[in-house]
């Protein structure tokens, strides 16, 4: 439910950015029904979970966009993550790394474009009961640690690498929503308002989205203070996080950042971002 909200709040498409999404619908033969333009919403893609590696990637004799190119420019939603196969997953590396895929034939080699939101979700254990505070019988985890640790251990470390926040969701305590949630329409004001920061960037690096900085850029543009450096170092040698985890922490840390106002990444920046990688540091 929460994944779905996220289009809403997600900044509108460009001028160029729709007439890309459109035409790669319109090559795929996936226009929507009635669209006599460009294509205006952002998409959402979230298939099933038996899709074969072929249908997620792209492919087929003449090859067509998969389902990472049909959400360019928009979300891919895997629900129950580790129930895709093996292979479907690690094959979403390349695209999350490059944002393009690349499918080689015998007589030509076709380059589909991929620049998406990865969102997916999973359950803590195979059975789902895992940490539930219930004892009754039908809602205690019956797992055992190594049935949970090889449920964990479909997801690779470098595509884990790859997924910048990684959250627990625990179970609300009741239906009753809490005074003071933000609405959809007051976070899509807090995201356009980060966008507006990064766009005034932008004349000096030439990238337009935070998560697409690396090298040089990311060192310009995410000015850290001393107490940052510090404290992501320490985090660095800690945790025992990889070189791409770490730049991916701090261009995390950059969009809080923007988020806040703020100019300069403040440790507490730092800290929050690390905090969202809940499976590197529940390794």
């Amino acid at each position: 439910m929460l994944v779905r909200r996220l289009p809403g709040i997600l900044p509108d498409l460009t001028e160029q950015e729709a007439l890309e999404v459109t035409k790669i619908y319109s090559a795929a033969g996936q226009l929507p029904a009635g669209v006599s333009s460009l294509i205006r919403e952002r998409p959402f893609r979230s298939p099933h979970h038996t899709i074969s590696t072929g249908g997620l990637i792209g492919g087929g004799t003449i090859p067509k966009p998969g389902e990472v190119t049909l959400a360019h420019r928009g979300v891919l939603f895997l629900d129950e993550l580790p129930e895709f196969s093996r292979q479907a997953l690690e094959v979403l590396r390349q695209p999350l790394e490059d944002r393009f895929v690349t499918i080689a034939r015998a007589r030509a080699v076709f380059r589909f474009p991929s620049s998406f939101m990865l969102a997916a979700s999973m359950n803590p254990c195979p059975c789902g009961y895992w940490g539930h505070d219930s004892v009754t019988d039908d809602r205690s985890c019956h797992c055992t640690s190594v049935q949970i640790a090889r449920y964990r251990a479909k997801l690779s470390g470098p595509l884990l690498d790859r997924i910048d926040m990684q959250i627990e969701v625990p179970r609300p305590a009741s239906y009753d929503m809490p005074n003071g949630e933000m609405t959809t329409a007051m976070m899509r004001e807090k995201v356009a308002a980060a966008r507006e920061r990064q766009e005034a960037r932008r004349r000096m690096t030439g990238i337009d989205w935070n998560g697409d900085l690396s090298g040089a850029a990311l060192r310009r543009t995410a000015r850290l203070s001393k107490d940052s450096s510090l404290l992501l170092r320490e985090a660095f040698d800690t945790m025992g996080i990889s070189l791409r985890a770490h730049d991916r922490v701090l261009k995390l840390a950059r969009t809080i950042a923007d988020v806040e106002e703020r100019d300069t990444i403040d440790p507490e920046h730092i800290a929050e971002a690390i905090q969202y990688r809940k499976l590197d540091l529940q390794s």
